[in-house]
């Protein structure tokens, strides 16, 4: 008759215990915004099929100012008329600072361009990809070009822990 009482007191204690262990991590979504100077430079195609695709290749150079002050380095694969229609995908790792938390991740780009105008551009971040006091950083990043400046508006959240 004793082991229900303490089994019941197990219970009870275990419960709440169990029950914060699972308890989601809350996170604010935040905002960072600036502009960034960015260097595209077009790569030489170095293997068979790369050359047979007719798709541009690009290395990318970047600078961000403001709430991220990092540099970036990545590749943009594109293909289009090269001045008014086309598409391009890239990929590159940013390294430096988010508001001042330190560590890398890496951003995912895909947007397509129709006479002139910007459809479906999406830049986000690689799931799993932060690093440091950037671990476990999700957002998106918004894009605008005017007068040939580059400004960013990205929108996260962190993990609080």
């Amino acid at each position: 008759m004793k082991a229900i009482p303490r089994l019941l007191l197990v219970i009870a204690v275990s419960l709440p215990a169990a029950a914060l262990a699972q308890a989601p991590t809350e996170s604010t979504t935040m905002h960072a915004t600036g502009h960034f100077d960015v260097k595209v430079s077009p790569q030489t195609p170095d293997n068979p099929q790369a050359k047979a695709s007719g798709l541009a290749r690009l290395s990318l150079d970047k600078q961000f100012h403001g709430d991220l002050d990092a540099t970036s380095q990545g590749e943009m694969l594109a293909a289009g008329d090269g001045s008014t229609s086309g598409a391009y995908v890239a990929l590159e790792t940013v390294s430096g600072k988010l508001h001042g938390r330190s560590g890398s991740f890496a951003l995912v780009h895909r947007a397509l361009m129709v006479a002139g105008t910007p459809r479906e551009w999406t830049v986000v971040v690689v799931p799993g990809s932060g690093t440091g006091e950037l671990a476990g950083l999700d957002g998106a990043m918004t894009i605008t070009i005017v007068d040939g400046r580059h400004d960013y508006d990205f929108s996260y959240t962190l993990p609080t822990h």
